[in-house]
């Protein structure tokens, strides 16, 4: 079973997404270690990435059908992590363009494609869907998908989007076409978090800069993820342990409705690399927890030093931001994902 955090200050979200699943020689890159391993408390895991074809019917996870053979012990892993408490969401589009413009399109169109959406989700019981929407789209359309989801699963699917972090500061830096305040606006109460990517040049997770001007504007910190790469291979932006550490621990200070850490991807993430990938999950539940972390200094543990918050984060000048917007929370408490 996944750790529990305590009940009197929950553990922050911690979201891992599941991309490479099979390593070059086609053997799968199991899940069932962040489970069974000390020290891990994964909140959310994240399968991707679901893609909307041209064949209405030819819907793909990655290179293959969901129903691929390849993909059976995964699957089961993936129903072992939600009886151990750990939520397991699909993702939708990413890099690869046309999910989105295909749902974007007349009604008819809409309906054509979002059914094999709709059965993937029903056939594999999935606990939400996350939006990655890396492609131009219409706020109308984005809107009309989220009502279509919430509709048809329900008040307790988990539905997220993964807008770059820029796009939370201004609309004209983001990868989706729309606006993500406007949205929010619109359809806040029924989107659970924002996966938002602090990597790639889209944001710094390198000091806390930039998550503070998100909530100075008026994002909900407990709707904001800090998303990383959990590797330098895996893009530009890595944070080096030492340097998130800090972050973290004022982060968590600052805003103890903070919603959490995502990381992209699972099969490679430092400190363990490809031999041992789930231990960037068990660094960062020590991390969220305040305790000790191998390598880190001041984080919790006998003899580490004191973790007080720098006296200028709080009585320092304000953040100069835009005007902030009028947004709505989904109201996340005890029990809520």
């Amino acid at each position: 079973m996944a750790s529990q955090s305590s009940p009197t200050r929950p553990t922050p979200r911690i979201i891992m997404y599941y991309q490479t699943t099979h390593d070059p020689d086609g053997n799968l890159i199991s899940t069932l270690p962040l489970i069974t391993q000390p020290g891990i408390s994964l909140t959310h895991l994240i399968v991707a990435a679901i893609h909307i074809n041209e064949d209405p019917d030819g819907l793909t996870l990655n290179d293959h059908s969901p129903s691929d053979p390849r993909y059976t012990t995964m699957w089961a892993e993936l129903r072992i992590a939600q009886a151990s408490d750990i939520k397991v969401l699909g993702m939708l589009g990413g890099a690869a363009k046309g999910s989105f413009t295909r749902l974007d399109q007349d009604q008819r169109t809409f309906e054509k494609y979002y059914a094999a959406l709709s059965s993937l989700i029903q056939e594999r019981d999935l606990d939400g869907l996350d939006l990655d929407v890396e492609e131009d789209m219409s706020l109308a359309g984005i809107v009309r998908l989220i009502d279509r989801l919430r509709a048809d699963f329900g008040s307790s699917f988990l539905i997220t989007l993964a807008p770059v972090a820029a796009a939370l500061l201004d609309p004209r830096r983001n990868l989706s076409g729309f606006d993500y305040e406007a949205l929010e606006v619109m359809r806040g109460p029924q989107i659970a978090w924002y996966n938002a990517q602090f990597y790639c040049g889209w944001g710094d997770a390198g000091d806390p800069a930039m998550y503070q001007l998100c909530v100075a504007r008026g994002w909900p910190a407990e709707k904001v993820v800090v998303g990383l790469v959990t590797t330098p291979e895996n893009g530009p932006g890595w944070v080096p342990l030492d340097v998130l550490a800090e972050t973290l621990r004022r982060l968590r200070a600052l805003f103890p409705a903070f919603g959490g850490v995502m990381g992209w991807e699972y099969f490679n993430g430092l400190p363990g690399g490809k031999a041992r990938p789930w231990e960037w999950a068990r660094d960062m539940t020590g991390l969220l927890r305040g305790e000790a972390v191998e390598g880190v200094e001041g984080v919790g543990g006998k003899g580490a030093k004191s973790a007080e918050i720098d006296p200028d984060v709080e009585t320092g000048p304000s953040l100069l931001v835009p005007q902030s917007f009028e947004y709505y929370s989904d109201g996340l408490g005890e029990g809520d994902d």
